[in-house]
Order: structure tokens, then C-alpha cells, then sequence
């Protein structure tokens, strides 16, 4: 161990903290995580820890819903700055605005959102459970926010079910484009290409297999294929090759780089700890009300 992962070792036994890290955050800080995974599974850490702290590595929204779920906890955020852009592209004036226009309406929202957006919901969902979820509902018409992406994907699956989306998207994966996918494609013919649902719907024609993070990084392991085309982040190239040194992983050019989650550092990490400093705070009431939408998600995902 080198002297910052001493710290950092030595901290988290002082704070009696646990350090819970997105597969999209640099590799360095990967490896010092108790936990590393996706939003889902690392919301059901969260909600199960024993520990009084969390220390989380990754975007706002996902310190915010530990918080949400365990208020008890001193939920630490490293750098308070780092956000998710797609959380902010959808707000209640929007939620209620459809709501006015719809009776047989329920509101799903990705957990890749704000507190208050949580809020004005019925039920969250992350792209690992997304489809389990939905199809326990009776409703109609769908209100997917923020994510029209990932939204439009899932309504592939539900031909009798009228999904409504709003002007939301993940930059990263956003940018990520067919051209680019086919570029690829014509240098490593016999790769299969693994798509995050995040991407445009002609990025995942292309796929071979559409999934979430941790989705991709099983597929990755369990196939007989050696060459991959990875179409999301490129933090998670990181578990792809700890757990397949003997295969390649090749990103869409320009790699698709989220700088927020990149903004998580072992440094900040240590100094959030050691002077317990960015603690998550959420008013009680705000609170109260995105709860309902997180744990109707976790009764109906199981």
C-alpha cells in the first residue's frame, strides 16, 4: 500500500466508514472501495451497512439516495461538485404539468435524479431493474423521466403500455454514435458489441447485448468472444479487465469520459474522511416524500 491507501485504510477504521464506489470513477479509487457496482446494487449496500458512514464515490444523486434511505448515517460526499447533468434536465413543474393532462398516470424516474424529482414520483428505477419493475405496474401511461434513452428502450418491451418521456439524456452516453460503433466494427469484425440503455436507439441496434453496467461487465466474462465493443463509460474498462486480462475492450472514439465521476479522487476521498467534511443534508420533509419512490422500488424489484 502506498501512503495515500494507508490513510485511507487507517481513516475508515477510525470513522468506522465504509467506501462505496461507481464502476465509472477512476481505477485507484475502484481498488481502496469496500463495494464497487452500479446504482442499484450500490443502494442496496448502502440501505444494508452496518456502518454509521458512508463514504460515497461517485455522482450526487447517489449520496443522495443513501441518504434518503438511511437519514441516520453521515452520508460523505468527497467533492460536493460532482453531479449528474441528466439529474437536472427534468423538474415537478414538469412532472405536474403531465400529471395534469393524465389520470391513469404513473411517474417513473431513474434514480440517475434529484432528490426533489424523486419527490414528485411514484416509483424509481435503475437500468438493471427497470423492466422488472414496470411490469408490475397497472398503469397505462408511463411517465419516464429523465432519461428518454433508457425510457424508449424500456417501452420497447411494453407494447400496450403509452410511455411519455421529456427532454432528458445522458451526455456521455449520448454522444456515443452509430458511425463510431460501425467504425469499429469494420476494424474488429468478429467483436460483440455491449451496449449501456443509456445510448441512442441506433447505437443499440447495433448492439449484441443492451445492459447495465454491472449487465455488461457479466456479459463480458461469460462470453466465449475475446474482442469487445463497449458503448458506455470508460471507467468501467477497469473491472472489465481485472476480470478478463486475456480479453480486449475497445471504446468508441473519443472514449466516453464522464467528468463528474472522474472528479472523485483518492485525495479528496481521504480528506473527506479525515475532516468529515461534505456531509449530504436533505430537508426532512423533501425527504419523507422521495422515500416512498425508492422503497416502492426495492418492494417491487425485490
Amino acid at each position: 500500500m502506498n501512503d495515500i491507501s494507508l490513510r485511507i485504510s487507517d481513516l475508515k477504521h477510525q470513522r468506522d466508514a465504509v467506501i462505496l464506489a461507481h464502476y465509472y470513477v477512476d481505477g485507484a479509487v475502484q481498488d481502496i472501495a469496500d463495494y464497487v457496482g452500479d446504482s442499484y446494487y450500490l443502494s442496496r449496500v448502502a440501505k444494508e451497512s452496518p456502518h454509521p458512514v458512508i463514504v460515497y464515490a461517485g455522482v450526487r444523486f447517489m449520496a443522495e439516495s443513501a441518504k434518503i434511505m438511511s437519514p441516520e448515517k453521515t452520508i460523505l460526499m468527497p467533492d460536493p461538485s460532482a453531479s449528474c447533468p441528466m439529474a437536472h434536465m427534468v423538474n415537478e413543474k414538469d412532472i405536474l404539468a403531465v400529471r395534469a393532462r393524465h389520470e391513469d398516470l404513473t411517474v417513473v424516474c431513474y434514480i440517475n435524479s434529484t432528490t426533489l424529482v424523486k419527490a414528485y414520483s411514484d416509483v424509481c428505477v435503475t437500468s438493471s431493474n427497470a423492466v422488472k419493475v414496470v411490469s408490475k405496474l397497472s398503469s397505462r401511461h408511463i411517465l419516464f423521466i429523465p432519461d428518454r434513452n433508457l425510457g424508449s428502450y424500456i417501452a420497447g418491451f411494453f407494447p400496450d403500455k403509452s410511455f411519455l418521456f421529456l427532454d432528458g439524456f445522458c451526455p456521455i452516453h449520448n454522444i456515443i454514435s452509430a458511425n463510431a460503433v460501425r467504425n469499429l466494427l469494420s476494424s474488429y469484425p468478429e467483436a460483440k458489441v455491449l451496449a449501456h440503455p443509456e445510448c441512442r436507439r441506433e447505437v443499440l441496434e447495433l448492439a449484441d447485448y443492451v445492459g447495465s453496467t454491472s449487465g455488461i461487465i457479466y456479459e463480458a466474462a461469460r462470453s466465449d468472444v475475446s474482442t469487445f465493443i463497449v458503448c458506455t463509460e470508460e471507467g468501467v474498462r477497469h473491472q472489465l479487465m481485472k476480470d478478463n486480462p486475456s480479453k480486449t475492450f475497445h471504446f468508441p472514439v473519443s472514449a466516453p469520459i464522464c467528468p463528474d465521476m472522474k472528479k472523485i479522487t483518492l485525495d479528496n476521498l481521504a480528506a473527506s474522511m479525515e475532516h468529515m467534511s461534505h456531509p449530504i443534508e436533505i430537508d426532512e420533509n423533501i425527504r419523507q416524500k422521495a422515500l416512498g419512490s425508492l422503497i416502492k422500488m426495492h418492494e417491487l424489484a425485490g
